[in-house]
Order: C-alpha cells, then sequence, then structure tokens
C-alpha cells in the first residue's frame, strides 16, 4: 500500500514568513530609531528559519530545495553579523547555484540521482507504477537516457542564474555593511530576486518537469493522470 502524500505546505504562510515580514523589517525597522542594524538582520532571519522549522515538524518532510534555501538564510545571516560586504553576498549567491548545477550533474551515475529527489519522486508521481510498465515495455534504458537529458538541463539552468545572481547583489548591495541602508538593501533585493531570478528559475524548472513528464508519456503509454500520484478518496 502507498503511503498518504504529505499535508500540502501553507502558501500563505510560506511568503509571510519568507519574504514580506523579512523585507519589511529590514526594510523599514533596521534603523537606530527600532531595532538598529545588526538585531534587524537577526529578527528578519528569525522568520523564515523559524518557518523552516515549523513546516519540517508539521509536515514530517523536507525536500532538496527547502534545504537549499535553509542553507542559504543561515550564510545570509553568518554573513551578515561578520559584517561581510556586498561583494561576499555576490560570490555567495553565485556560488551556490553554481554548485547546485555540478553537483546534479555529478549524481547522474548514482543510484538516487538529485532529478528524482526534486521531480520524479513518490509525492508526485506513481514510482512503482511508471517503473512496472518501463520494464513490462522494455523502455527502462530510453528512460534513462530521458532522465540524464533533463538533469543535464536542470544543471545549466541552475549554472546560469549563477552571474544574474550575482550581478544583481551587486547591483543593489552597495552601502557599506551592518548599516541600515545596508539592511534595506537587502530587503530590496529580497523582493527583486522574485522577479529577477525565482520565477524565470521556476518557470524553467516547470518546462523541465513537464517536458520529463512528456516524454514519460510516451514511454509508457500512461496519461498524466495515471502518472501524477493521487490522493486516494
Amino acid at each position: 500500500m502507498s503511503n498518504p502524500a504529505p499535508k500540502p505546505e501553507n502558501l500563505l504562510l510560506n511568503l509571510i514568513c519568507n519574504i514580506a515580514v523579512p523585507t519589511v523589517v529590514l526594510m523599514k525597522f533596521s534603523n537606530e530609531r527600532w531595532l538598529g542594524p545588526l538585531w534587524g538582520l537577526v529578527v528578519a532571519l528569525i522568520f523564515p528559519v523559524s518557518y523552516g522549522l515549523y513546516d519540517l515538524a508539521k509536515r514530517k518532510k523536507t525536500n532538496f530545495l527547502s534545504v537549499l534555501g535553509f542553507v542559504s538564510v543561515l550564510l545570509s545571516g553568518g554573513m551578515g553579523l561578520l559584517k561581510a560586504d556586498g561583494f561576499w553576498f555576490a560570490v555567495k549567491d553565485a556560488v551556490l547555484p553554481t554548485c547546485i548545477g555540478a553537483l546534479v550533474l555529478a549524481t547522474l551515475r548514482s543510484k538516487r540521482p538529485l532529478l528524482h529527489e526534486m521531480f520524479y519522486n513518490e509525492q508526485v508521481v506513481d514510482v512503482a507504477r511508471v517503473d512496472a510498465v518501463l520494464a513490462e515495455r522494455g523502455q527502462r534504458a530510453a528512460f534513462e537516457r530521458l532522465l540524464r537529458r533533463s538533469s543535464v538541463w536542470l544543471a545549466l539552468s541552475f549554472i546560469a542564474s549563477a552571474p544574474v545572481n550575482f550581478a544583481l547583489a551587486r547591483y543593489v548591495l552597495k552601502s557599506p555593511p551592518a548599516t541600515p541602508e545596508f539592511n534595506a538593501e537587502l530587503g530590496r533585493m529580497h523582493l527583486l530576486v522574485w522577479p529577477v531570478i525565482v520565477i524565470p528559475s521556476m518557470i524553467a524548472m516547470m518546462a523541465i518537469f513537464w517536458k520529463l513528464i512528456g516524454g514519460l508519456t510516451k514511454l509508457t503509454g500512461l496519461t498524466t493522470d495515471e502518472i501524477f500520484r493521487t490522493e486516494k478518496k
């Protein structure tokens, strides 16, 4: 019997804790009148970190992208407390996606490529059914080739975002570190990163996902309703 699907994430709470509150704190409450630059940064970071721990405890699951976001928040907090200037924030924002892309490529020959964790997993796809049909039709090798191609495109999408991340950070973060102005710029970058980087990256990842699903429908003859895992009533 398959495991029940995990509870869906609370998207509104996610947006409030990871975007809205940190941005408001950094931009409006990090001056000397309120929290000051140090405590403004600390308070802003408390919300996404607390949400990540809360969501893990409530839903009893995590994923690669959630861990990545959590690590990024901790790195940003540590660099802020160490008073690193904008250049090092830009380096961090460029190195992380580059490392992810390299890791996706490095795991291609492993038993569990990262693409399995991000797309082809039991929470999204009825993996047992798809694997059985692939074996029955003798299409396992063709699926592995499809998975490798999709992984390469996924890696390239991460690597391509690195220079954009670097350029955005260098453009926005210009004030001296550990100042209210610098925190306000962090808040501004927190907002700009969505239309400039996150949304285009999500579109690219969804395109890769649907290309993978389209390939699966051809290889297996299953419909998308049969491929995707649906909750049994």
